[in-house]
This record gives structure tokens, C-alpha cells and sequence, in this order.
């Protein structure tokens, strides 16, 4: 679509978005109840429990604020308002959304670590740790929910935490809805949902097709998604759940990073041979997953899950100086059950809940050098990577009295990573196995009806992945001395409401890690990693929603975090004292939202301060603060909803950088974000 049709596309997406204020009726805003603070009911912790009664660090981003006016590019849209979560990367489609939990993952090259994630209650997260969101819906995501701190202990290979993504459940009443989205760089999404009940039978379907052309030189993306979820009531105590999901992701660009002096002079310019060789990434997955609910069989409640998932990927980096073209195949399965239950303990009441994960990855992975102009040249690679991970857990929770819960939590992992090498003289064969015990315990006290305390200590660990666990030599060696690096983590917090209009979440925190897996060596474009620290992170995470009145709610999140080296030697450098690069000592969120009857207008920021970008702090990049608005409104008929929005990002035109590539050679640290840019959508909804 070129400008001058989507000129015309926007005036006319504008002017319906006035049509309701020139005298259509108004009705009630999507998830408005009749009160401001109503309960909210939280699963990721694996016993469910109202927000306000868990004892730990949980966030909640709702349907309303995860779809109203969004352009859904990627998670942090909706997830930045959550404190001690920081995310970078959002507009390279080819290295994968980065995220931070209390600064676990910051340090991931590409991709997530050290946090696990799930969509719909199945995986996302590999056995040996690594993760990926570019398969998971937005336009269907119904919920999120955020664990930060000692409570994801319980889920096993990640230190941060633990993010739950819900998509949509089929409504009682059934609809289709056509969406369209449109924007600056070329921006273009078109999609349908829509779903419905019929007998026992329930049904939600997401598809659609985004183009987006980028603000940058090399950045274009195409992706198609499709998402589905269907379920059956065997009765009223008993369901089953399918959930099938297929990404396809012909072409996403990677522009590379730029050195300071090359920001500056042009910060849309392709950095390195992005260009040259056509930097890209290109990705086919299809998931199904099956679960099973069982609330009558036994006294308790049983719940069984199987998954599998297949992925295709194909990777061009930014380099002919090394082997930089990756193509591996990935199978990635597995199952697992819990069972919860309700008890009475000595005259006190005890709920408990235990389980058990299993998960294995097959990944068929090669690696070829390219010539001048990016064709695949001469290969260096060929072998089986294979990662099992078989976890079992439990945890109860006691009320000692009528304000006074404890909970104990504790799981053991086996995980085993093995490289079959296929490649040369196979000096690239081996085996890990890493046996892992972590646990929580935790206490909530009452205080008074509105205000409740907790503290809670738990330990963590992660793995190291394939990519860590290989030596840097020719790119296939197997290191048989890194070791998983391991985290205790204390929290005290207070959570509760302020008045009738308020409700408030704080925690402080201190994690203390030890063998940190760092970057001690690189050669021929490939990392080498050791166990080579011991780090330090204390912080504060604060977080409030209020009601100024019916219509006009603030909410706010901010992170404080001390993240320091103790202990760290790299070669003859020692860092002792620094701060670990890529992540600010301060975040703040800020947003501000008036909502009355089907209009609403939006307006929110995020101040982040300074960072470094590598361990030595020598290079210094500039904190940011970046506005976005966004407005929009509903017209209703008998049987048609018109939804229309528009939004503006980068309100003031703040020139930063959405990415930070920690420690990169060359300097080549940075990744501009865009200027002010533009959108707006439509919803039909029958």
C-alpha cells in the first residue's frame, strides 16, 4: 500500500472513529464492571488464588489493556506497566523480542533466557532454557500473567521469572470480528476472529498477515500467524482443551547494529554486510497441544497436558567473516500432569498441589559459510543437538491462622543436553547432565483487610544452553566444565488497596547469583562462555492503579536495581564492582486513561535511565523517555460493533535506541528505534 492510499485509509479509519461522538449511543466499555476494583484471580503460581492473597511478586495485564488501541508488534506494548520487567528489541523481527526478569536475560544475544514462558499452559521454553514469543498470538491474548522472584522456582530451568500468556476463551455469545491495522514504515495487518459455543463444543479462532516494511534499511518482516482453541465439555467437572497454532515467517530482515558514530550519522542504515549478504531470518512453526481437566474423578483436581511443536528456521547473519549462515529443524515435545487438592491439616486448612514436567527438544542443526554476496557456500556444521528435561514438584500452602499463610514449595530437574556431531572429525560430540534442586519458602500475613506482607526465599538455576555450552574453536567444540549457574533470591512485599479507588504492589529484593555464565573469549564470529562470576542484584519494584474517578484511572510501575558484579575476571581484566551492561537503574511507567462508555483516550510513557554496554562500563549510552497516545471509540447497532483507533509512538520525536547488543564486537552496540510514527485500525464485529 503506498502513502497515498494509506492517507485515504487513515482519513476514512479517523472519521469513524467521530461518528459515535457526532450522537450514536454510548455502551458499557469491554471489562468495565460495576466496580472500579474487582477480584482478580491468579493461576501462574500453580495454586490459583485471588491477586491481593498471593504471597509473591505478581503482575496481571488484562484483556482491555492488552488489545485496546494496540498495534501488537510485540509483547512489551502491554507489559512494560509491570514492574522489574525490561524489554528490548522490539523492532527486529529476526533476533526475537528480548526481555529481563530483575535482570535475569539481559545478557542473551538473541532471543530469551532465563525466563520461562508458557501460552495457554504449554512451553515456550526449551529444556536447555531458551525461549522464543514470535509463535505466541497478541491479537487473541486474553491475559498475562507475571511471576517475578522466588514463586518460579516451582517451574525449574530460569532464575527471573515466569510469564503465562492466556489467549481468548470461546464467549457465550458468538461473533466474528474483521481487523485491520495500518501505519508508518509500511505497516499493514489484516486479520479475522472470532468464536462460539454450541452444546459442549467451544471454539476461538485468530488469523493474520502482517507486513511491515520497518524504520530502518533491511528491516522488512512478513508473518502470517493462525491460532485456535477448542474445547469439550465431557461434563460439567470435566473438559478437554486443544490448542493448534501455526506461525510462518517468509521474510525478517535483520539490519544489524551500528557503531555510535554510525548512529549518528544515519541511524536507518543497515549496519555491517547486513545488506550485502541480506540479513534475515526466515521461520515455519506449527504447535497442538491437548489438555485434559478433571475436577470429579478424584477428591481434588487433575489436570494432564501433551504438546508438540515443530519448527523450521533459517537464519543469514550480518558477516561473511565467519560461518554465518544457520539452518536447523527442531522437534520439541512433551507432557506433564498436576493434581491440586484441599485438606485439613490438624484442624488447619492445607491446599496443596504436585506435579510433574517432561519436555524434549530434537534440533537437526547446520551451519554453512557464505560468499561475498550471501549464497551458501562451504559447510561447517552438522549435528543432533538433543535436550531432555524431566522436572517433578510440589507445594502447599497452610493457614497457621486466621491472617497467617506459609508456603513451601520445591522441585527437582533432570536435565540432560547432548551434541551428536556428524561434521569432520566429530570433536564436537558430548554429553551434560545437570541435576537440580530448587526450592521457596514463603510467609503472608494479614495486616489488616486492605494490606497484606509477605517474604519469601527461594533458589533458582539455569542451565547452560547449546549455544553456551560449546567451545569457541572452529564454532564445534563441547565444553564439559561449564556448570549451571545458580540464584538464592529474598522478598519482602506489601500489597493492598488504598481507599476504595486504589491498589497498590511493592517488593524488594535481593538475588544472590553464583557461576554466572558470562562471555570469556570470542573467535572466528562465535562466543566461548564460563563459569567466570558472582553477581549481586538488590532492587525495589512498585506498582499502582487509581481511580481518580469512574472514567480517569493512573497507573504506574517503577524499578529500582543495583545489578553488580562481585566477582568477575576476564583474562587479565577484572570487573569486581561494575554493573552488569544492558539494563538501567531506573525504569518508570506512566499512564494515564480516560474510558467512558465506548470512548477512550490513552496516554503513556517509559523513562529509563542510563545503561553500559559492555562488562568493562566503559561505553555509556544515554537514558530515554518516550511518550505514546492512542484514542479510539465503538459504534454500535443491533447486530454491528465498529471499533476505530488511532495512536501516535514516540510522541515528542525522542531519538534511542531500542536495542543494546551487550558486549559486541567492533562497537557495534546500538539499534536506533524509530521517529515518530503513526497508526490506526478498524474492528468489524458481527
Amino acid at each position: 500500500m503506498d502513502w497515498e492510499r494509506k492517507t485515504v485509509v487513515l482519513g476514512r479509519l479517523v472519521g469513524l472513529a467521530l461518528i459515535p461522538l457526532l450522537g450514536l449511543p454510548a455502551g458499557p466499555v469491554l471489562g468495565q464492571q460495576d466496580g472500579m476494583l474487582d477480584p482478580i484471580v491468579v493461576t501462574a503460581p500453580r495454586i490459583g488464588r485471588d491477586l491481593q492473597d498471593t504471597p509473591a511478586a505478581v503482575g496481571v495485564v488484562d484483556e482491555e489493556q492488552l488489545q485496546q488501541g494496540r498495534q501488537q508488534l510485540q509483547l512489551d506494548e502491554a507489559l512494560n506497566r509491570v514492574p522489574g520487567v525490561y524489554f528490548q528489541n522490539r523492532y527486529n523481527f529476526a533476533q526475537n523480542l528480548r526481555l529481563s526478569i530483575r535482570g535475569f536475560g539481559a545478557r542473551a544475544p538473541f532471543g530469551i533466557r532465563g525466563v520461562r514462558i508458557l501460552a495457554d499452559g504449554f512451553p515456550e521454553t526449551l529444556p536447555d532454557g531458551q525461549s522464543q514469543v514470535d509463535a505466541i498470538d497478541l491479537e487473541s491474548a486474553q491475559s498475562v500473567e507475571v511471576i517475578r522472584g522466588p514463586s518460579s522456582a516451582l517451574y525449574g530451568n530460569a532464575s527471573g521469572g515466569v510469564i503465562d500468556v492466556r489467549t481468548m476463551d470461546a464467549p457465550a455469545q458468538p461473533y466474528t470480528e474483521l481487523r485491520g491495522t495500518v501505519g508508518s514504515y509500511d505497516f499493514q495487518r489484516y486479520g479475522l476472529r472470532g468464536g462460539g459455543q454450541s452444546g459442549p463444543w467451544s471454539a476461538h479462532v485468530s488469523a493474520w498477515d502482517m507486513q511491515y516494511g520497518g524504520y530502518r534499511d533491511q528491516s522488512r518482516t512478513e508473518k502470517s500467524l493462525f491460532n485456535a482453541k477448542v474445547g469439550y465439555a465431557i461434563d460439567p467437572e470435566r473438559s478437554l482443551t486443544m490448542v493448534v497454532t501455526a506461525l510462518d515467517q517468509p521474510v525478517g530482515q535483520d539490519p544489524s547494529a551500528l557503531t555510535r558514530a554510525e548512529a549518528r550519522e544515519n541511524p536507518r542504515q543497515a549496519g555491517g554486510q547486513a545488506a550485502q549478504v541480506d540479513s534475515r531470518q526466515e521461520v515455519e512453526q506449527q504447535r497442538v497441544g491437548l489438555r485434559y481437566d478433571d475436577a470429579g474423578t478424584l477428591p481434588g483436581e487433575l489436570a494432564l497436558y501433551v504438546f508438540y511443536a515443530n519448527r523450521d528456521f533459517e537464519q543469514q547473519l550480518p558477516s561473511t567473516f565467519f560461518p554465518s549462515r544457520i539452518e536447523y529443524g527442531r522437534e520439541f515435545f512433551g507432557g506433564g500432569a498436576q493434581y491440586t487438592d484441599a485438606i485439613d491439616a490438624g484442624g488447619l486448612p492445607l491446599r496443596y498441589t504436585t506435579g510433574v514436567d517432561m519436555a524434549r527438544q530434537r534440533d537437526d542443526r547446520q551451519r554453512y559459510t557464505v560468499t561475498a554476496e550471501g549464497d551458501r557456500d562451504n559447510q561447517t556444521q552438522d549435528e543432533l543437538q538433543k535436550g531432555t528435561n524431566i522436572g517433578a514438584y510440589g507445594q502447599l500452602d497452610l493457614r497457621l491462622t486466621d491472617r497467617l499463610t506459609t508456603t513451601l514449595g520445591a522441585r527437582f530437574d533432570h536435565v540432560r543436553l547432548s551434541i551428536d556431531d556428524r561434521f569432520g572429525d566429530q570433536v564436537g560430540s558430548g554429553r551434560r547432565n545437570f541435576d537440580e534442586l530448587s526450592g521457596t519458602l514463603g510467609l503472608g500475613y494479614q495486616l489488616t483487610d486492605d494490606h497484606r506482607a509477605y517474604a519469601n526465599v527461594g533458589t533458582a538455576f539455569e542451565t547452560p544452553t547449546f549455544t553456551e555450552i560449546k567451545d569457541a574453536e572452529g564454532g564445534v567444540g563441547f565444553s564439559r566444565d561449564i556448570d549451571s549457574q545458580r540464584a538464592v533470591n529474598y522478598e519482602l512485599g506489601m500489597k493492598g488497596f488504598l481507599g476504595d479507588n486504589a491498589r497498590y504492589d511493592v517488593a524488594v529484593f535481593r538475588v544472590e547469583t553464583r557461576d554466572e555464565i558470562v562471555v570469556v573469549s570470542s573467535e572466528g564470529g562465535v562466543d566461548e562462555f564460563d563459569n567466570a562470576g558472582r553477581t549481586r542484584r538488590d532492587g525495589v519494584e512498585a506498582g499502582i492503579e487509581y481511580f481518580l474517578t469512574p472514567q480517569l484511572t493512573v497507573s504506574g510501575a517503577y524499578t529500582w536495581s543495583r545489578y553488580r558484579f562481585r566477582r568477575f575476571q576476564d583474562g587479565d581484566d577484572r570487573f569486581d564492582g561494575n554493573r552488569l551492561p544492558g539494563l538501567p537503574e531506573h525504569a518508570l511507567f506512566a499512564e494515564l486513561a480516560w474510558r467512558e462508555g465506548d470512548v477512550y483516550a490513552i496516554l503513556d510513557g517509559l523513562v529509563a535511565s542510563q545503561v553500559y554496554a559492555d562488562n568493562a562500563n566503559s561505553e555509556r549510552v544515554p537514558g530515554y523517555g518516550v511518550l505514546n497516545a492512542r484514542v479510539g471509540t465503538t459504534a454500535r447497532t443491533e447486530r454491528l460493533d465498529v471499533e476505530t483507533f488511532v495512536a501516535v509512538n514516540n510522541l515528542t520525536n525522542k531519538d534511542y535506541f531500542s536495542n543494546i547488543r551487550v558486549n559486541a564486537a567492533g562497537g557495534r552496540y546500538y539499534e536506533p528505534a524509530p521517529e515518530r510514527n503513526f497508526f490506526a485500525g478498524m474492528r468489524v464485529r458481527f
